[in-house]
């Protein structure tokens, strides 16, 4: 594998991608900024200080299309499989912003993991979360983490959500068509109240009232659009995320195993609770109250007799005789 990789890698200066493509003329890099010790035990972040990060990408024309040649995408036969699903969602209402999302890491039909943490908590007023490649997600929220804090000590005041997203959008633009994977949405308070953001790996932002990102977000935005108004109460909030999230988890196979629950309010976010789903699926909001699955709530209200095809007229002649 590492011979096949070998192939299309170049080792090359000039072949590495700069942090946002940064134009920077040859006169002013400091060759000795960029060493081997930005994949040594300073790899990651810590090299900010010593130059700016690079990454190596495949010395071909389209990354992308490369990529795609030899995953899953397009030989189902692949040893190499990138297949992701999951379901995030976001909503504001009156009293904050709502985030949901299972914890569930699937590559094709294999879980990885049923415990990922898929918010990133990028500030005590912000969260990010994530969706398409964790890798990818976890490394430029961590990074517009970094970001929010130096903004927060230069000017003495908080990010915005619109700029933490405006920044957030420009950093993987930089990046267009190298294969990045990600569908985020970027959730917290500011001076304007609640924000819900999505950014995604090409560079798109949009603002709005209530999102659902993930190989589930179908299912969930069936529950989400018939549930969702501004006017929900705290409680009425928290449910509608437990079902969406349960909605999904329920019909998608990539999505499952729990419900992580968060709750940004104007004195920043808290977490609710994490919920296993199948426990949703027969309790629901606790004992005795009944719960989300179909089967369990109509337990003892189904006719006892199959329906008669003649209709109740048929029946109702029968009693009498």
């Amino acid at each position: 594998m590492n011979s096949f990789v070998q192939r299309f890698v170049s080792s090359s200066a000039r072949q590495a991608l700069p942090l946002g493509r940064l134009s920077l003329a040859e006169d002013d890099v400091d060759e000795n900024l960029i060493s081997e010790i930005m994949w040594g035990s300073d790899a990651g972040f810590g090299n900010i200080a010593k130059g700016f990060p690079s990454f190596t990408i495949p010395s071909v024309p389209d990354p992308a299309a490369f990529l795609r040649m030899h995953t899953d995408e397009s030989d189902k036969t692949s040893r190499i499989k990138i297949q992701h699903g999951t379901t995030t969602l976001a909503f504001r209402y009156q009293g904050g912003v709502i985030v949901a999302v299972d914890s569930r890491s699937s590559a094709g039909s294999y879980i990885g993991s049923g415990t990922v943490k898929k918010v990133i908590e990028v500030n005590p007023y912000l969260l990010g979360t994530m969706a398409g490649g964790a890798a990818d997600c976890q490394y430029w929220e961590t990074y517009l983490g970094m970001h929010c804090r130096l903004h927060e000590l230069r000017n003495g005041n908080r990010i915005s959500i619109a700029a933490a997203s405006k920044y957030l959008s420009n950093l993987v633009y930089g990046f267009k068509g190298t294969g990045l994977s990600m569908g985020t949405m970027l959730c917290g308070w500011d001076k304007t109240g609640p924000g819900v953001y999505y950014v995604d790996a090409d560079g798109t932002r949009l603002k709005g009232d209530l999102f659902s990102v993930g190989s589930g977000s179908t299912f969930a935005y069936g529950v989400l659009d018939q549930g969702y108004r501004w006017d929900l109460t705290d409680a009425e909030a928290h449910e509608l995320g437990k079902r969406s999230i349960y909605a999904a988890g329920h019909r998608d196979a990539y999505t499952g195993n729990s419900c992580n629950l968060y709750h940004v309010k104007e004195s920043g976010w808290i977490f609710i609770g994490n919920y296993d789903l199948s426990e949703l699926h027969y309790y629901g909001g606790g004992e005795g109250t009944g719960g989300y699955g179909y089967e369990v709530r109509m337990e003892g209200q189904q006719a006892s007799e199959p329906h008669s095809p003649h209709g109740s007229g048929s029946t109702s002649s029968t009693n009498a005789t």
